[in-house]
């Protein structure tokens, strides 16, 4: 997929109005170099006990996403920062396998994407995750997997190889069967047809999938939970899950700045 960047009269209107320069940033990609990989969660409202993320930010850009507080953490805003100021983890396999063999650690299912997706564009250029789930392999560990990007379908390899031992669990991100209501919540991902005919083709192959119809919005697609339940039940999902969104912090005015300009991209919040 080509990226293509175009400027628009009525952006380049706003940045007169308020008097700014058309932004020209792109995304930046910033290695970090954590000393460990594996964190341990302890909030009982998430189903996992331990989670990785090989990326901090995601490209994806989805507005109601949970993870934009946590880039205020590292400095950057919760707004274009956390969509345009990636933090790779290129360390992030060879941390992994250390605490797999540390004598201390008692195997249990560590889930890629606690936080931003292990699938994000990024990925397709530093294939972090691909490396990660080759570790997973090699000490048949079990992983589980969240994502929204039909990238997943690349690593088909690995993830068959770890289904013949029950070691993987994909869930999908289904928010939508709208195309104008997934452009404004999630702008940069993948369609919702895509994501259907990905669930369809991890199922076939044996890969068990679960579908996160997530997150739950009252007056935007809570009337499509059933259509959505159907539709992820014909294409093979073998369970389902949601939860309702939450806009806490700074999440609830980037939230509502992208319903009223109908896209965060457009004018933006930084």
């Amino acid at each position: 997929m080509q990226h293509v960047y175009e400027t628009r009269d009525d952006f380049l209107e706003f940045c007169r109005l308020e008097g700014e320069e058309a932004d020209k940033n792109r995304t930046k990609y910033i290695p970090i170099f954590p000393k460990t990989i594996v964190n341990k969660v302890t909030s009982p409202d998430v189903g996992m006990q331990f989670s990785m993320n090989p990326y901090q930010g995601c490209e994806h850009g989805c507005v109601y996403c949970y993870a934009r507080n946590t880039h205020e953490f590292w400095g950057y805003s919760a707004g274009l920062d956390f969509e345009r100021k990636i933090l790779i983890k290129k360390d992030a396999p060879k941390l992994l396998e250390a605490k797999i063999k540390n004598k201390n650690w008692k195997a249990a299912t560590i889930v890629m994407s606690g936080n931003t997706d292990c699938y994000q564009p990024a990925e397709k250029k530093f294939e972090i995750t691909r490396q990660c789930l080759k570790v997973f392999l090699k000490y048949r560990h079990p992983v589980g997997i969240i994502t929204k990007n039909a990238l997943v379908l690349r690593d088909l390899d690995l993830l068959k190889e770890l289904a013949k031992d029950g070691l993987i669990g994909v869930n999908i991100s289904v928010t939508s069967l709208s195309e104008k209501t997934r452009r404004i919540l999630e702008p940069r991902t993948v369609s919702i047809k895509k994501r259907l005919e990905t669930i369809r083709i991890l199922s076939e192959n044996d890969i068990p999938v679960n579908a996160m119809l997530a997150p739950i919005i009252p007056g935007i697609n809570s009337h499509e939970i059933l259509s959505l339940a159907k539709a992820v039940a014909e294409n093979g999902a073998s369970s389902m899950a949601f939860t309702v969104v939450r806009l806490n912090g700074a999440i609830g005015q980037i939230f509502t700045t992208a319903f009223t300009s109908g896209s965060l991209g457009e004018h933006g919040i930084s």
